[in-house]
Parts: C-alpha cells; sequence; structure tokens
C-alpha cells in the first residue's frame, strides 16, 4: 500500500484549500476529479437507468435537471456542506459516476456518503478505486471523523461494497427509504478515521 500512504500525503497538503476546488485524486483504473457541467450528459446516459437508479434517491432525468445537479454541487462545496467527485475511467473524460460527501455536522466531523457508478463499471474495480480515494480524502483532507452510509437491504450489490471497503454495518432503519410509493428498510454503515487509519497500517504491514 506505498501508493495509497503516498496519495494520503498528497491530500493532506490540500485540507485548507478544498473549499476553493477539489483535487484530482488518481489510482488504477480511474481519476477522480471535481463534477463538472460538461459531465451532465454522461451523467444521464450513466445514472438514470432503472438498473442504476433502483435502490437511489432519484437522479435527474434531464441533461438540464444534471446541469442544475452539478452546479448546486459546486456551490455546496464553496460553502462547505458538501463535496461531489466524478468518477472518470483512465482513457476518458467525462463522468460515469459519482461519489458524494455530505456533512452532518457545522464542522464535517460527521458526514455521510454515497455513489452511484454506471452498470457498465460494475465488477471493473472501480468503485474500490475510486471509493479508497474517497475516504482517504475524507479522513484526511477534510477530517471527518465519522462517516455514515445507508444501502436499502435488498441491494445486495450496494451493501457488500460497503462491506468489502471495511464499512461496519450497524442496524437496520425500519422503513426508512421511499422509493415509488414503496417502503424499503436500509442498513446504516459507518467508517471511523481510526478503523481507516489502522485498515491502512495493517496494509503497509503485509506490505513490508
Amino acid at each position: 500500500m506505498i501508493r495509497i500512504a503516498k496519495r494520503i500525503d498528497a491530500l493532506g497538503s490540500v485540507s485548507a484549500a478544498w473549499r476553493q476546488g477539489l483535487p484530482i485524486c488518481q489510482d488504477a483504473g480511474v481519476s477522480l476529479r471535481e463534477v463538472q457541467p460538461d459531465d451532465a450528459p454522461s451523467l444521464l446516459a450513466h445514472l438514470a437507468t432503472a438498473e442504476v437508479s433502483r435502490f437511489i434517491s432519484p437522479p435527474p432525468t434531464t441533461i438540464s435537471g444534471f446541469d442544475r445537479f452539478i452546479r448546486w454541487s459546486l456551490r455546496d462545496r464553496e460553502a462547505g456542506r458538501s463535496v461531489c467527485f466524478a468518477a472518470v475511467p483512465t482513457g476518458a473524460t467525462r463522468a460515469v459516476g459519482l461519489f458524494q460527501l455530505r456533512s452532518l455536522d457545522a464542522n464535517f466531523a460527521n458526514a455521510e456518503w454515497g455513489f452511484a457508478i454506471g452498470s457498465a463499471y460494475w465488477g471493473t474495480g472501480l468503485f474500490l478505486a475510486g471509493a479508497t480515494q474517497v475516504l482517504d480524502f475524507a479522513f484526511q483532507a477534510v477530517g471527518v471523523v465519522r462517516l455514515e452510509a445507508r444501502a436499502v437491504v435488498v441491494n445486495g450489490r450496494g451493501n457488500g461494497a460497503l462491506r468489502k471497503i471495511g464499512a461496519v454495518q450497524e442496524g437496520i432503519l425500519r422503513r426508512s427509504f421511499v422509493r415509488r410509493g414503496q417502503h424499503y428498510d436500509q442498513v446504516m454503515w459507518s467508517m471511523l478515521a481510526e478503523d481507516w487509519h489502522r485498515r491502512l497500517s495493517l496494509q503497509r504491514k503485509r506490505i513490508h
């Protein structure tokens, strides 16, 4: 995990500047950068499908809708309330997915994260690479102490992805998500900064 350690050092150096603009984070197969208005058509194509949007809050259904969402995200980042990274596969220029961080308190110590990836990239390793970078950024550059995520119980892929990245299942939120008039139970997942640092430390020890 030498590559991860180097990336953490780089992200730590921008901790005072993320409200002015997000860094570009790169790993094998994917780059994360701030979402841009030009991403709207690609995000519509990849995220507004029935397969992807089945268990998430409804995404915009038009290019103009995604454009409004992107511009809102930029304003919210400037205000220090949230972060939205676009996931761009190596060799591409436009986004095929999103990773979001949203503050749950005044100083971003407690936050919630969410993600959506185009189905063509499921099982390719893009999520794991992107999620690792987002967690580095959250715990190192932003200073998040506790990070939460929710996934509908029947969303096996989403829950499996959170488990794989090292999140801890805390409990079930009964009938907490409504989609098209149907109520779903959600799994509450969490990760603490100390969990992430411990995970990286163990990975480094295995390297050496």
